[in-house]
């Protein structure tokens, strides 16, 4: 009898270089399974953008599962036939498991995330940190931040109505932490009085270059973690390094939030040490334009 086989697919735009394919199949390879990852960039390859049409189509085509990516993080849960408890509560779905005829929604961002800050920044105080970003990602990273113990946590995001509905949002699930939306004309003032700094939007990205602040706010107090992966050291990352802040890149949440996956696919248990041995080679093997996952 032939193996059990896998066929799994990240769904995003701007994906087409990512290295999370070679990451989740050298990884299956590891554990003995056959296992097919592919990229559905939805600009490269003129993929539908309406993501429901492709959840319609990925099912057809026998796709056990797919990974959601910027920008459907939000509008994919609508699709979806069933939505974990955590994934409802937050909003927000990175990945859809398709058994028996049904699609359903998971989470992983929020502890690949937890996981990653909890094992690179051990010691990072928590009294005030300012969070860029209250999107899909964004959510799960507020929500991992407020169960690592964050007293205060401030979000700023371009669209000031939706920092403001997240920020109430926490406020009714961490009672006992301070949870404040603000404006990024506040970050001047925010950012000096800040412990930690969580940037959660696309700006950085090989598609959207750039700083999301003024890297002079920077301040050798400050630990920042950028949840871009696409390149893994970002603008935002060289000047905070630059500026003696204590980093933390997006490989760490990507790697540990696609061993969720392996995880949810196959009912196999990864080797997390060994995906990030993985991880950093391929990082070190790729060339400064091929160096997203």
């Amino acid at each position: 009898m032939l193996p059990r086989s896998y066929l799994v697919g990240l769904v995003g735009v701007g994906v087409g270089p990512s290295l999370t394919p070679t990451i989740h199949m050298l990884e299956a390879r590891a554990l003995g399974l056959d296992y097919v990852y592919r990229t559905v960039d939805l600009t490269a390859w003129g993929v539908p953008s309406e993501i429901g049409t492709l959840l319609h189509y990925a099912a057809a085509l026998g796709y056990d599962a797919l990974n959601i990516t910027h920008p459907c993080k939000q509008s994919v849960v609508e699709h979806l036939d069933r939505v974990t408890e955590q994934a409802a509560r937050l909003g927000a779905v990175n990945t859809v498991l398709f058994t028996s005829g049904a699609a359903t929604g998971y989470n992983t961002d929020q502890r690949g995330f937890a996981t990653a800050l909890a094992t690179e920044l051990p010691r990072a105080p928590k009294d005030v940190v300012v969070q860029l970003g209250a999107g899909g990602a964004g959510t799960a990273v507020a929500d991992a931040l407020l169960e690592s113990g964050v007293e205060h946590l401030i979000l700023v995001d371009r669209d000031e109505d939706k920092a403001v509905a997240l920020a109430a949002q926490l406020a009714g699930r961490f009672p006992t932490s301070r949870v404040d939306a603000s404006q990024s004309d506040k970050l001047p003032v925010l950012i000096p009085a800040a412990n930690g700094l969580v940037h959660c939007t696309p700006t950085g990205m090989a598609d959207h270059p750039g700083m999301p602040l003024d890297p002079v706010l920077l301040h050798a107090g400050l630990w920042v973690a950028d949840i871009v992966y696409r390149p893994l050291e970002t603008a935002l990352l060289q000047a905070a390094r630059a500026a003696g802040c204590q980093v933390l890149h997006g490989g760490h949440m990507a790697v540990h939030q696609a061993a969720d996956t392996l995880r949810l696919v196959t009912g196999r248990e990864p080797d997390v040490a060994r995906m990030l041995n993985t991880f950093a080679g391929l990082v070190d093997a790729a060339k400064p334009e091929a160096r997203p996952i």
